[in-house]
């Protein structure tokens, strides 16, 4: 848990090397730093799982991801190298994750396998 929540501190500051930079100030989708950040936001989720009280840096950050990032994809200056698909499902993927983090819980079906994008 410790990693994820540094991971999500570099990215929510959108520090140097970090997904949210390279794609607000250059323009620029990594697939790595992505995943990356995917994963860090499942792990928090699932550790902060029907916790009363959140971290208002880690509220701010996944109501920033998941509002933001869809929009700034969605400019129609926006390079994408990758399949449209590719962006649909990764902004999905970031609203889901910020909707089990406000909620408590995911609304998939048990046993659920997050998929790798």
């Amino acid at each position: 848990m410790d990693h994820a929540l540094q991971t999500l501190g570099h990215e929510f500051r959108s520090e140097p090397g970090s997904f949210l930079l390279g794609l607000r100030s250059d323009l620029a989708w990594n697939r790595v730093a992505f995943s990356e950040l995917d994963r860090a936001m499942r792990t928090v989720c699932e550790a902060v799982q029907g916790t009363e009280e959140l971290p208002r840096w880690l509220a701010e950050g996944f109501y920033h991801v998941a509002t933001d990032v869809p929009s700034w994809t969605a400019h129609p200056d926006f390079p994408r190298p990758e399949p449209a698909d590719c962006y649909a499902a990764c902004n999905e993927r970031l609203t889901d994750l910020a909707d089990w983090f406000f909620r408590g819980e995911h609304f998939y079906l048990e046993p659920h396998t997050w998929p790798e994008l």
